[in-house]
């Protein structure tokens, strides 16, 4: 098993892109129902998002919506379309399962849980390395999606009564994994480039994400 190694850091001053596009012939009317603006609370917000996020990604036969307890992914079945539940009413926490799902591909998105391995709460540290394996692309999308919406990002090693692992250097990865979408290095899942496309479109004013907007002291 590979496990966390660390990375080199990035020079701030070459930086200057901004993710590619998805559609660039999107407009606000196409996918705008109500104003951010006018969504006021984190309820508001969090209504808003399911109003909207259903309306973008009709066409792949799923839906978010709210859960009273842990987050879930439930595939389409022949009567009911593919469910991303998310924990609590959180706006963060759809945010978070919409980055797993964009992720993931046609097959795994025909699976509970998108086929993800999970081990609870209280992993050992073999079992917290493979779990931040794969978290680095989920949390790295996810903090794209919390700032095109102008909300704070933190990272979870989601281990609170395990071995935490290495926090710092978990972040390390998050970050650079960002800095690879913007410099091209690595590829912005189609769905989540539509996603921050669309955000952007409403929520600021169609100015897209730029690679100076993300720094690695954030993360602490």
């Amino acid at each position: 098993m590979q496990l966390l190694q660390p990375q080199p850091k990035v020079n701030m001053s070459s930086l200057v892109h901004t993710l590619p596009t998805w559609d660039s012939n999107l407009t606000l009317d196409q996918v705008q129902r109500s104003l951010w603006s006018n969504a006021n609370s984190e309820e508001n917000q969090v209504d808003w998002l399911i109003l909207h996020f259903n309306l973008w990604f009709s066409h792949h036969n799923v839906i978010l919506f709210k859960g009273g307890h842990e987050p879930e992914y439930f595939p389409a079945t022949s009567d009911e379309p593919a469910k991303i539940q998310f924990a609590h009413g959180f706006f963060n926490s759809a945010l978070h399962e919409i980055s797993h799902w964009t992720i993931a591909g046609e097959k795994r998105r025909l699976l509970p849980d998108l086929g993800y391995w999970y081990a609870p709460d209280g992993r050992t540290q073999e079992q917290q390395n493979l779990f931040e394996q794969v978290e680095i692309k989920p949390q790295a999308i996810e903090w794209l999606f919390a700032k095109a919406f102008g909300r704070k990002f933190r990272v979870s090693l989601d281990n609170l009564t395990g071995e935490g692992g290495n926090g710092q250097q978990f972040k390390d990865h998050v970050f650079l994994q960002v800095q690879r979408y913007f410099s091209g290095e690595a590829k912005l899942p189609r769905d989540a480039a539509r996603f921050i496309q669309c955000i952007c479109l409403c929520v600021r004013n169609g100015k897209s994400l730029h690679a100076v907007e993300f720094q690695r002291e954030m993360l602490d």
